[in-house]
């Protein structure tokens, strides 16, 4: 847990470090700037979203593990996520993760340990995070949008673990492209039944039950402990798929490797 020291500041949770504040961005989201700091602005997202595109193209498809950096090694969730990280790469899957401390290495590191690929996914903070020493690859973004659409387009499935803001964050943002059709077939699975069961007491006793939601988007959910119970509902999003994943070639002419 992040503490408060005697200077009045903050103090990171163990494997972050102190980092520059972002506030072009900050400001940016504060309403209209001028004509040439926008289009400015545009090619610098431009310029993201294609460093992006280029890095995760030949990943293969992944299934993103979400959960809190604030875990340590002795914790019950951080040995889940590390059993989840091996039974994904076991899968044939590359897991991806926001690369930080936490259940984020945790996932990490089953992949590494199965011998699977394993990616992490950064975002810049304040208090920025290192990279685990269980990724093959380590991506840092800028824009929570297109770290986000990142971590959709390359993925068939979601597995959630207990974690804060940025966790249900993602987890509802995918749960919502689920239910407008804006993505198909998409996992999305919650494990520590126990840290998410007042929220699923909350989505079937006040959402559904006041009609916020149909019924039946509740089960866009699979809440389990179960690692078997996980892979299986993986495994039946993705023969679910419109489509077949497809390998794509390396083009020389655009620098590929």
């Amino acid at each position: 847990m992040t503490d408060i020291d005697p200077s009045g500041g903050v103090t990171p949770p163990p494997g972050w470090t102190s980092g520059p504040g972002l506030p072009d961005v900050r400001d940016w989201l504060t309403g209209p700037r001028s004509r040439l700091s926008e289009l400015l602005r545009l090619g610098r997202i431009f310029a993201e979203f294609l460093r992006g595109f280029r890095a995760l193209h030949f990943i293969g498809p992944c299934v993103t593990v979400f959960g809190s950096a604030r875990v340590g090694e002795d914790d019950p969730h951080y040995r889940m996520a590390r059993a989840i990280g091996g039974r994904v790469a076991g899968l044939g899957y590359t897991v991806m993760t926001g690369g930080g401390p936490g259940i984020m290495e945790a996932a990490n590191r089953g992949a590494h340990e199965a011998g699977g690929r394993s990616i992490g996914c950064n975002i810049e903070l304040p208090h920025e995070q290192q990279p685990n020493p269980y990724v093959d690859r380590f991506i840092t973004f800028r824009y929570f949008f297109v770290r986000k659409v990142m971590l959709v387009k390359y993925s068939v499935a979601f597995v959630v673990l207990p974690g804060g803001f940025g966790t249900l964050d993602e987890l509802f943002e995918s749960l919502t492209l689920v239910q407008t059709g804006k993505i198909a077939a998409f996992p999305v699975v919650l494990m520590g039944t126990e840290y998410w069961r007042p929220l699923c007491d909350f989505l079937r006793d006040t959402l559904a039950a006041k009609g916020m939601v149909a019924p039946g988007d509740l089960d866009l959910l699979t809440v389990t402990d179960s690692l078997d119970e996980a892979a299986a509902a993986i495994q039946r999003g993705v023969a679910a798929l419109p489509a077949p994943w497809a390998p794509p070639k390396r083009r020389r002419v655009l620098l590929e490797r």
